[in-house]
């Protein structure tokens, strides 16, 4: 038998329940990557100097590279791996920042769950937390995403 796709599907996505991912450290080689595939090079981002000068006196990474990195963490996971059909939004809240050398995990929490007019796929509503080594949130977001649901044995639905 070949491998085994580990996502799970929408009926396992019962509201309240938390899946907690890995953890992930940020580092000056991580920003200075995004930073060139993004074209953003926000001096807050790459310049020591001028970060020094601001009030956080220090470079942080950027809130989009926390925010794709929170997606690699979800699906390092497992639980999207072949069953997500389609991300149809994220909401995104940036309550923290995420300095060089920060590590940060997700937590995220089912908070809804609704049929779709297909009855192949279902869509589920995520909060997801990103949260630093002191479990401080530094991102508050949510995600919809659709889900497939379990095949129906159409030998048993006779």
């Amino acid at each position: 038998m070949g491998y085994e796709m580990r996502g799970l599907h929408w009926e396992d996505f019962e509201p309240e329940r938390v899946f907690y991912s890995a953890s992930r450290t940020v580092t000056e080689a991580d920003v200075v990557s995004f930073a060139g595939l993004s074209g953003d090079f926000n001096p807050l981002h790459t310049n020591q100097t001028f970060a020094e000068a601001t009030p956080i006196r220090e470079r942080i990474a950027h809130g989009m590279l926390s925010m794709a990195i929170a997606t690699g963490l979800a699906n390092q996971m497992g639980i999207f791996e072949g069953t997500t059909i389609a991300l149809l939004q994220q909401t995104i809240k940036y309550v923290g920042m995420v300095r060089f050398g920060d590590t940060i995990r997700i937590e995220m929490t089912v908070r809804d769950r609704k049929e779709s007019r297909k009855p192949t796929r279902g869509v589920v509503t995520f909060g997801v937390a990103i949260l630093n080594q002191k479990d401080e949130p530094v991102v508050d977001s949510e995600w919809i995403l659709i889900m497939a649901r379990r095949p129906q044995d159409s030998a048993a639905a006779e």
